[in-house]
């Protein structure tokens, strides 16, 4: 008896504070539910645009949350297996004690072979003794049913992936359409297209492309411009992702770029994070495909690496307009699952340059974008 009670006493000496991981899983799994009901909407919303590009947020948020979830409780589900693992004499002389105490009559369990005295303190032992230890067999308990939620939460997560990423895409080519039938944006010129051409062919460098812009515009129109100085320092980053490189820092191979270098997850969708005019959309250079924004005058934001851009140059984009989407191939529902199993998060290949231009040089975005 003493044996057990000091047993049950190292054992709750060491308390593992046990954590509903899956709720995060879950939360995110109705995050998703909630975006296919948005996408429905949107098909027949007044702004279809900014409907569905909401709707992709909806979506990626969603799936990011959904991937962090499954993470943490693959984790967690590891943790529980490892403590377990490592406690397993303790727990076999846990169950051998109960074991032992249940099989033994109730009379003889009252009774103490030094007489009355040792009886009684053998009650107190057993008194004493007893809830530690139903306590940690009820912990031992909720361990192994924690580990066995956690494990059919992961099992039964592939539909929603499935149903997630099929959601998320067909909310992408929703919106692509949409914005190719956009025609209510205000505009503030009208592009001169031969200009661009030649401008591009002319130039070997972003500083000369971006000095020559002005002479691409064929007519000024009456809209007024955006003016987003107010907002100086405090401006989201276009997409969601992580900073890699800051302004000025060299790469692997050496090279600097007086820009930011985001990761972001494929088909990411980047948005006008400002209200600004779209002054040039294309392949550019070595760039590939490269959107320039003007959020206020003079200040040129270029944003590099797309796999899509859209829109007309001269519109005034609102804040939070689809400027376009990343490259990438999505993975599928099963990748997903063996990435969370294994304890990573949401891989970041693609990348997206962003560089802030006023006037002639280009300027530390930081002082601009908020990258934290």
């Amino acid at each position: 008896m003493r044996a057990a009670l000091a047993l049950a006493l190292a054992l709750l000496a060491t308390p593992a504070a046990a954590q509903d991981t899956a709720t995060a899983a879950r939360e995110a799994a109705a995050r998703l539910a909630a975006a296919s009901e948005q996408l429905d909407a949107a098909q027949a919303a007044r702004d279809r645009v900014a409907a569905l590009t909401e709707t992709v947020r909806a979506y990626e948020t969603g799936l990011e949350a959904l991937r962090d979830g499954l993470r943490r409780a693959a984790i967690r589900e590891r943790a529980i297996a490892v403590e377990l693992d490592a406690r397993r004499e303790e727990i076999a002389a846990l169950l051998g004690a109960l074991q032992a105490m249940s099989r033994a009559p109730a009379p003889a369990l009252l009774l103490h072979p030094a007489g009355p005295l040792g009886t009684a303190r053998a009650g107190l032992i057993a008194a004493e003794v007893t809830p530690a230890l139903q306590a940690e067999a009820e912990k031992l308990r909720l361990d192994l049913q924690e580990a066995a939620d956690l494990a059919a939460l992961q099992q039964s997560a592939i539909v929603t992936l499935e149903e997630g990423l099929a959601g998320a895409q067909a909310a992408r080519s929703a919106l692509s359409e949409a914005i190719s039938e956009r025609t209510d944006l205000p505009r503030r010129f009208t592009e001169d297209p031969v200009a661009t051409a030649l401008l591009i062919a002319s130039t070997d460098t972003l500083d000369a492309f971006a000095s020559g812009l002005a002479q691409t515009v064929d007519a000024e129109l009456s809209a007024n411009a955006p003016d987003a100085s107010d907002r100086k320092g405090s401006i989201p980053l276009p997409v969601q992702g992580q900073v890699l490189r800051g302004f000025g820092q060299a790469d692997a191979a050496g090279v600097t770029r007086p820009g930011l270098v985001i990761a972001t997850a494929p088909r990411s969708l980047v948005t006008t994070p400002v209200a600004a005019t779209l002054r040039f959309r294309g392949e550019l250079l070595d760039y590939g495909n490269v959107a320039i924004l003007e959020p206020a005058a003079g200040v040129l934001v270029i944003l590099a690496g797309l796999a899509e851009v859209y829109g007309t140059p001269g519109e005034i984009l609102p804040e939070g307009a689809a400027v376009g989407l990343m490259g990438g191939e999505l993975p599928a529902p099963h990748e997903i699952l063996t990435e969370t199993a294994q304890g990573g998060g949401a891989p970041r290949p693609e990348t997206l340059y962003l560089e802030v231009r006023e006037g002639d040089a280009p300027v530390d975005p930081a002082t601009w974008f908020v990258s934290g």
